[in-house]
């Protein structure tokens, strides 16, 4: 049984097949959806699992008690809502279909659980992890190393952001849009645009260089610390002290790059050949491929 992880899409692989998941009250939730398709094998899961609740009436009574729609990425890259099932929902559901696979699929789940919960016992776990799926991916260790703390920065920013009253969502994104325009001059939109991310799954910090990723965290640092010293309260008061921490940056920015002579907002990423192929050839045709997840 083939276990090719992908956890920092919010997808993981049971043999060939995708399932979605994502992070919701503090448990993996799975999309019932793909479940399905895996264990049945149905071009088109959607159509079964409908068939399915009204066939089982009781079954189809327990998923809409337990099953919480989840917002989760579509094949086009964008977030809808999906039904989504924690570990014994899942379970719950592959008792009433009869599949060869579904003892292995257990079996997976019930390792893909486990690890959850080696990560919240051990937050070092969590970090190896990652660190495995970068160098998997081909990433140098110092980049990683930027990475991961980069991370940690930005999770004390957020942290600070909702204690002091920012909402979740449109508000964190206004806020780092902030950030990133004094910190670059660009916004995270043009930035992703100029090198050449397409997918809305493509995470433009995976794609920073190192020095992209070190001006990026002393932006967000310089941010939680100028909240904390004004005691910034609620989205306005936030907001400018998200400017003022991009500003810190932007002007180390702007004093490198005149000691270098060299931009340091780049095109560099990290697609890997395929991707960089197919953009190249779309470039070539003269379209427009950078759009926005």
């Amino acid at each position: 049984m083939v276990e090719n992880k992908r956890q920092e899409n919010g997808l993981i692989m049971f043999e060939d097949r995708e399932v979605r998941r994502v992070m919701y009250n503090d448990e993996w939730h799975f999309s019932v959806v793909d479940v399905v398709a895996v264990l049945t094998e149905s071009i088109n899961p959607t159509d079964y699992l409908k068939k399915l609740r009204k066939r089982d009436l009781e079954l189809g009574n327990y998923i809409g008690t337990n099953c919480p729609q989840v917002e989760m990425l579509t094949s086009t890259g964008k977030k809808r809502k999906t039904l989504a099932g924690n570990t014994k929902n899942i379970l719950r559901i592959i008792q009433s279909i009869p599949s060869k696979k579904a003892e292995p699929f257990k079996l997976w789940l019930a390792k893909v659980g486990y690890e959850r919960i080696q990560e919240i016992e051990n937050p070092e776990l969590a970090q190896k992890r990652i660190r495995e799926i970068y160098r998997a991916k081909g990433y140098s260790e110092e980049w990683i190393e930027k990475r991961i703390h980069g991370i940690a920065v930005r999770d004390e920013l957020t942290s600070e952001w909702q204690k002091r009253g920012v909402k979740q969502g449109k508000e964190y994104a206004i806020l780092t849009a902030e950030i990133s325009k004094a910190t670059f001059g660009v916004t995270p939109k043009q930035h992703k645009d100029l090198k050449g991310l397409e997918k809305k799954n493509q995470n433009l910090r995976d794609h920073m260089t190192n020095m992209e990723l070190i001006l990026n965290m002393l932006g967000e640092a310089s941010t939680t610390n100028i909240a904390k010293a004004k005691d910034a309260k609620g989205f306005t008061e936030n907001k400018d002290a998200a400017k003022q921490g991009g500003e810190v940056a932007g002007i180390a920015r702007t004093e490198l790059e005149k000691r270098t002579k060299k931009q340091v907002v780049s095109k560099e990423n990290y697609l890997i050949e395929p991707e960089k192929k197919k953009l190249c050839k779309v470039r070539s045709k003269g379209l427009k491929i950078l759009k926005e997840f």
